[in-house]
């Protein structure tokens, strides 16, 4: 990625529109504070040379009366300051975290294949976080430091040029010191970010995986390797702290040199003019912190351009599926759907002369492909663990586009119309069930949001799972958890079964819908398939080839590509590699069967 000048903070400027007043505020409530701060030597330059040394307290209460007004004045503009600060903050979060989750939600399946949850949970919410504060308090102190800083300055030198020129001569070594750490600060930063990602990545494994971790007994070996990636860590954590160690207390050298240049060269006024030699002792002294702050400033802005780079890096990631500016003009898209010019659908699904690669593969799993599913028809698609029958389904659903060729939905070309109006049509039930925290009444409607009570009971009814309701004890409205995990594999299958039936599809997709469940489960479903199929064009991708007999069409998979298809009689009188599926499958069953 190309380096981002100030810090990557251009980058941000659509994101810090929504706050300009607030920020405009901040920016000038904070410089009114600094303004006060820097007065406050003047304060004791006057004090020290009227009431000390020329004994005249004439003006005693009015300098008190003065002097309490500006402290007055310059807390409220920081208590204003800082709740515009939080306001910033908190709302740049939010902001920031929908952006990048609704833009997840475009992105098609690749980008989810070739980055971890870790990792994506790094850029929505560390991330997001980092940039919210320095929006914010970066910014708010920053004003407020540099505005001492260079008041200060100007100040003195109107006093006294000579001792401010001695003062100031610092900043030259300041800003070498910059250039010298800057480059080197960025690089350590950014290895810490990644590997904090790939730690929050470890994590999510360790408890999502939990069940499979200790049925491993894998405890000890996850340990050891989530122990050298915090030991990773933190020896590159304690790498960076030193290089910002170092370069932390080569700034606070410089700034004390200037303290001790006043202490050298303000000497030859001391005697005649106390205030002033006074007023530039709190100056010096005064401009230590800011300028220790410039230091912190800095590490944070450096830091923050990396988190700044890698959400927008995320924000920029185009989707390998997208719809043409055209076909959003007319069908509106995952956001803000134009339903109102959405055709029905059919169901009449043609592959013409379709070749297809996966992005990161390097050989086409498709080639020049052809194949005519009319609506109604039971497309079967089978072949051993692992020989990409899911591929078809992908494209049918247009998870993935074709290299090359067309797939055509009612005999026109699916990229003419959005991916939203394609899947508005469509049911997908998977091998591994997926349901979303909540009630199971809440994942039923998933699929159709206007169900009736009647409609649900029927689905459910459908699949067979009235008794499974009737034994929970809040029935539909029983919480089934994080991912569905309070209920077991058959009943959360079963439940995505009457999900699929009340989204009403044209084009039913099971994939390895049963081979993730116990015999009674597997029956049930068999029983709700052969329901379901009725009426819609149905694709089956199924490792049990006894469920696909009576398929209209069998498409044999192997190695990513399809070997055979042809209907059942045909393929067994082939004894090619459906004959070979079948028959050892069927002796493995037959040798189950006679075993127990």
């Amino acid at each position: 990625m190309r380096k981002t000048r100030f810090f990557g903070i251009p980058l941000l400027l659509p994101y810090l529109k929504r706050y300009r007043s607030e920020i405009v505020g901040m920016i000038l409530f904070s410089a009114f504070g600094s303004v006060i701060d820097i007065a406050v030597p003047l304060f004791q330059r006057y004090a020290l040379n009227r009431f000390v040394t020329q004994n005249d307290l004439g003006t005693m209460p009015a300098f008190i009366a003065i002097y309490f007004t500006a402290i007055v004045i310059a807390a409220g503009f920081n208590y204003v300051s800082c709740i515009w600060g939080m306001k910033v903050e908190v709302g740049m979060d939010r902001d920031l975290r929908n952006a990048a989750f609704s833009h997840l939600q475009t992105l098609s399946f690749s980008y989810f294949n070739q980055n971890s949850v870790g990792y994506i949970h790094s850029r929505v919410m560390s991330d997001t976080s980092r940039i919210g504060a320095l929006v914010s308090w970066t910014l708010l102190d920053s004003v407020w430091q540099f505005g001492y800083i260079v008041g200060a300055v100007v100040v003195m030198f109107v006093m006294n040029a000579r001792l401010a020129l001695v003062v100031t001569s610092v900043l030259p070594i300041v800003v070498l010191l910059y250039a010298l750490f800057e480059k080197k600060l960025v690089s350590v930063n950014r290895e810490i970010r990644e590997q904090n990602a790939r730690i929050t990545g470890d994590f999510n494994e360790g408890i999502m995986g939990a069940r499979t971790i200790k049925s491993l007994v894998l405890e000890e070996k996850l340990s050891a390797g989530f122990a050298w990636e915090t030991e990773t860590m933190r020896r590159k954590s304690i790498a960076g702290a030193r290089l910002r160690g170092m370069f932390a207390v080569t700034m606070s050298f410089a700034s004390s040199l200037a303290l001790a240049l006043v202490l050298w060269k303000g000497g030859l006024i001391a005697k005649e003019q106390i205030g002033t030699f006074s007023m530039f002792m709190s100056y010096a002294q005064g401009l230590m912190e800011p300028i220790r702050w410039v230091v912190d400033a800095i590490s944070d802005l450096i830091t923050a351009r990396v988190n700044i780079e890698r959400l927008m890096k995320l924000m920029n990631t185009q989707s390998d599926v997208t719809d043409s500016a055209a076909v959003t003009e007319r069908y509106g898209d995952c956001f803000e759907p134009r339903r109102q010019n959405w055709e029905s659908i059919h169901g009449d699904i043609v592959f013409e002369d379709v070749s297809f690669r996966y992005p990161d593969g390097e050989e086409n799993v498709l080639e020049h492909f052809n194949l005519d599913v009319p609506f109604g028809t039971n497309l079967a698609i089978v072949g051993e663990t692992g020989a990409g029958k899911s591929t078809l389904a992908n494209l049918i659903c247009r998870f993935y586009e074709p290299t090359s060729g067309r797939l055509l939905i009612d005999g026109r070309d699916a990229r003419e119309r959005s991916q939203n109006w394609l899947r508005s049509s469509i049911a997908c039930v998977l091998q591994t069930p997926h349901l979303f925290s909540g009630s199971i009444r809440e994942n039923l409607l998933y699929g159709n949001e206007e169900a009736t009570e009647e409609e649900i009971r029927e689905a459910l009814e459908m699949v067979s799972a009235t008794e499974l309701i009737r034994r929970l004890p809040q029935g539909l409205e029983t919480d089934v958890g994080e991912g569905g995990d309070l209920l077991s594999t058959g009943e959360k299958q079963l439940i995505s079964f009457a999900r699929a039936i009340l989204a009403k599809p044209r084009i039913l997709i099971l994939d390895e819908a049963t081979a993730s469940v116990d015999t009674v489960t597997e029956k049930k479903i068999q029983s709700a398939m052969e329901r379901m199929i009725q009426g819609r064009t149905s694709i089956v991708i199924a490792h049990r080839l006894s469920t696909v007999r009576d398929a209209d069409m069998i498409l044999v998979v192997q190695d990513g590509k399809i070997v055979e298809q042809g209907k059942h009689d045909a393929l067994m009188a082939k004894r090619g590699m459906y004959y070979r599926l079948y028959t050892r499958q069927y002796e493995d069953e037959a040798t189950t069967a006679a075993l127990r």
